[in-house]
């Protein structure tokens, strides 16, 4: 049985592993660590004044995530995607996604409608105030809860696995103007949607809103603004 001196020692070493990987997650979306560049474990160690020991869990953490990849026999190295591979992702994605939420708007229970409020309002508040270090995670875990909440694990596990890929490039759609507040608007429809029970009104939102994020991210490929065109139109064109 662990005794209560080690249990806390266990407690405070997740916990620095916790903080050393929002840490080393904000100097990859910052460009700190340039994406393709391996990581120096020892380095990272001494500039946040630990021991390598929770810098190889933050790692192993951001691996599990997306955002690095160890490659056997050279190290870990800040994870790198194609661009035109991630928006052919951002398109599978969007099918995965649209097809959760219709699942969620259709069989979701009282309590998976109420969770997902609950949600939304929090990520609300961190909009409003312009928190992008908050409104990040709750936005990953927004759309997971979708995912999670559809009932369908096939659907679950192969849009985790495409989310992997896209982590740093959603993270950056993020940081680009006024987008907390687009995308939090966004979710509204997709809130709205599945409280009113409309599977297909479910589906178009979810479907839109990551479609949406696809053209801001070829928006910053051209380095121009997104247009505010609505999907519906860019269907119709």
């Amino acid at each position: 049985m662990m005794t209560a001196a080690a249990e806390l020692v266990l407690l405070q070493k997740h916990s620095l592993a916790s903080m050393l990987e929002r840490e080393i997650e904000a100097m990859i979306l910052r460009g700190a660590l340039p994406v393709g560049e391996r990581i120096n474990e020892l380095q990272l160690a001494e500039t946040f004044g630990t021991s390598r020991s929770p810098v190889r869990e933050a790692l192993r953490g951001l691996e599990a995530a997306g955002l690095v990849e160890a490659v056997p026999n050279r190290g870990i190295f800040i994870r790198r995607v194609d661009t035109a591979k991630a928006l052919e992702v951002y398109g599978v994605r969007a099918a995965l996604f649209g097809y959760a939420g219709q699942l969620l708007a259709e069989t979701g229970s009282a309590g998976d409608r109420d969770e997902l409020l609950r949600r939304h309002a929090v990520m609300g508040e961190a909009a409003a105030a312009h928190l992008f270090e908050a409104y990040l995670p709750l936005n990953f875990e927004f759309h997971d809860f979708i995912v999670g909440a559809s009932g369908n694990t096939v659907l679950a596990a192969q849009y985790r696995a495409l989310v992997k890929q896209l982590r740093l490039f959603r993270a950056r759609n993020l940081m680009s103007g006024d987008t907390l507040a687009v995308s939090h608007h966004e979710h509204q429809a997709i809130v709205d949607a599945v409280v009113s029970r409309d599977g297909a009104a479910a589906y178009r939102a979810c479907f839109d809103h990551v479609e949406m994020g696809r053209r801001r991210l070829m928006a910053q490929v051209a380095g121009a603004a997104p247009a505010a065109v609505p999907v519906e139109e860019t269907r119709s064109a």
